[in-house]
Formats: C-alpha cells, sequence, structure tokens
C-alpha cells in the first residue's frame, strides 16, 4: 500500500503525472493496490493459526504494520530527497522492534 498511497507523489515530483485529472492518478494507485493486496491477503491467510500457520492475529498485524513502515522508510529515503531522517526517527523504530518482541512473547 505505501507505494500505490506515495509513489504518485513521486511521479508528480517528477512531472510524469503533473497534468494527470485526479481519477486518473486513484486509477493508477488502485492498480497497484490491487497488485499488493493479491500479495497480503493469501500471505494473511497461510500464516494465520486458523489455517495451520503460525502467527495469531495480532502477530500477523504488528508485523504487516513494522514491514509496511520499513517499506516506507526506504522509498521515502530512495526517492523523496527533500525528506530526512532524524533521531526521532531511530527511536521510533526502537518501539517497533520492542512492538514485535513483546507481540511474539510468551
Amino acid at each position: 500500500m505505501t507505494i500505490a498511497w506515495y509513489g504518485h507523489l513521486k511521479l508528480q515530483q517528477t512531472g510524469v503525472s503533473r497534468n494527470w485529472p485526479l481519477y486518473a492518478v486513484i486509477l493508477f494507485s488502485w492498480s497497484i493496490a490491487l497488485f499488493e493486496y493479491a500479495c497480503q491477503v493469501p500471505a494473511n491467510r497461510i500464516g494465520i493459526t486458523d489455517n495451520g500457520g503460525p502467527f495469531s492475529l495480532i502477530q500477523l498485524k504488528v508485523v504487516q504494520e513494522v514491514v509496511s513502515l520499513i517499506v516506507f522508510t526506504v522509498l521515502v529515503t530512495l526517492f523523496f530527497k527533500n525528506e530526512t531522517f532524524h533521531w526521532n526517527h531511530i527511536a521510533a523504530f526502537a518501539c517497533l522492534v520492542a512492538a514485535v518482541y513483546f507481540v511474539f512473547a510468551k
């Protein structure tokens, strides 16, 4: 979802989609989101304990959020050069690592 939500902003910055009407940007983003959902939904079905997977619903959600934020950070760092990475972002990631630890703790 990160690429669907924010990728069009990079296209606008580069001039590719600057003159696109809003409905075209929405359709473009939804086409990316459809692919992302096509990957996420089977992963959740396979991964949940109800279907024989190793994860609870809460664990799946925490992992999904952490992966999403890591992808977002990489995307912003590589493609949006006007955004900067600060100490508080590192502290927030440390909290996410702690969240993953606690959600998987027995």
